[in-house]
């Protein structure tokens, strides 16, 4: 099988280059850099036709994971790359697979979780979730997240492909412990003790580790399925529950708590937005669990635990 990965440079197509390839399937990366991964890696814009097309031509399965990052502060200019970074990127792999002589028989199309409405009292399925930007109060910063994430899920479903299955994958958080991503990020504070409750812990964090989210995937290429699916653990938790659960994963009981104009300082500084820790994603993926796909790590406190020890076995080889 073959496998096209367009913006499969980051933490998440590593993820699944490395899941492909181990199962012995070709990979091919379309990415904007130089290269320099251990995958095939093949040059577009995100934005225009070129050679690149000879690889979806033919392709067994497109996944679209093109964006720029949105660990940024939302000034005009990063909100105008956020959003057409996803948006054309998405037009021009919808023309590609349209023009196709052999299109790919499935394109999953990524988008977020955060397109669902910020709230306590009840989980987000695809059925009966809400789709936020509408709430009274909404920082305005929330509002243009949801407002990308619907643009990104009209674009391909704008895209006129008769003869390829759509999915739209609204992921949580993927954890792994790969350096740099959310999980490291997360036990880099629980190590130092800062990692206690973000504001007041109310808000729910939904999660899926990479075993679930690589083999969930792996199930919509397999299985004659098409729309939205959210990728989450079945067993999302306030984030009160999630830090505590990740402090006794580690072996700590320090945890200081982190104030929510404490955490508005902390984004300024990092050059990032508070929204990821503060708005409430309370996600479960209620078609895979109606399809029969089962998760490996359904609770966090296994999945913490499993990733601490990959994290450590990693820190010890390094």
């Amino acid at each position: 099988m073959k496998v096209v990965l367009a913006g499969g440079s980051g933490q998440v197509g590593m993820m699944l280059s490395r899941f492909f390839a181990a199962e012995g399937h070709e990979v091919v990366i379309l990415s904007r850099g130089a290269g320099g991964s251990v995958y095939r890696t093949v040059r577009w814009d995100g934005e225009t036709l070129g050679d690149w097309v000879g690889e979806v031509d033919g392709a067994d399965v497109v996944i679209n994971l093109a964006g720029r990052s949105v660990n940024c502060r939302y000034n005009e200019a990063n909100r105008r790359e956020i959003m057409e970074s996803r948006v054309r990127s998405t037009a021009v792999l919808g023309r590609a697979i349209a023009e196709s002589v052999r299109p790919p028989r499935v394109w999953l199309q990524s988008s977020t979780a955060t397109i669902y409405a910020h709230r306590y009292d009840a989980a987000n399925d695809e059925a009966t979730g809400i789709v936020g930007g509408e709430e009274e109060g909404m920082p305005e910063t929330w509002r243009f997240s949801i407002g990308v994430a619907k643009a990104w899920e009209r674009a391909v479903e704008e895209a006129e492909v008769p003869g390829t299955r759509k999915v739209i994958l609204r992921s949580a958080v993927t954890m792994s412990p790969d350096r740099g991503g959310v999980f490291d990020v997360l036990l880099g504070l629980t190590r130092l003790g800062l990692g206690g409750t973000n504001g007041d812990g109310r808000q729910y964090v939904s999660w899926i580790h990479e075993v679930d989210f690589v083999r969930a995937v792996r199930w919509l290429i397999d299985h004659e399925v098409s729309g939205v699916f959210n990728l989450a653990s079945p067993n999302p938790l306030p984030n009160r529950e999630f830090m505590r659960g990740l402090r006794e994963a580690w072996g700590t009981r320090l945890g200081l708590p982190a104030a929510r104009w404490m955490l508005e300082i902390g984004a300024r500084v990092l050059r990032t937005e508070t929204e990821l820790v503060l708005k409430s994603r309370r996600v479960v993926p209620g078609r895979l669990l109606e399809e029969g796909f089962v998760f490996e790590y359904p609770e966090w406190a296994g999945a913490a635990a499993e990733l601490c020890r990959r994290w450590r076995g990693r820190e010890v080889r390094s």
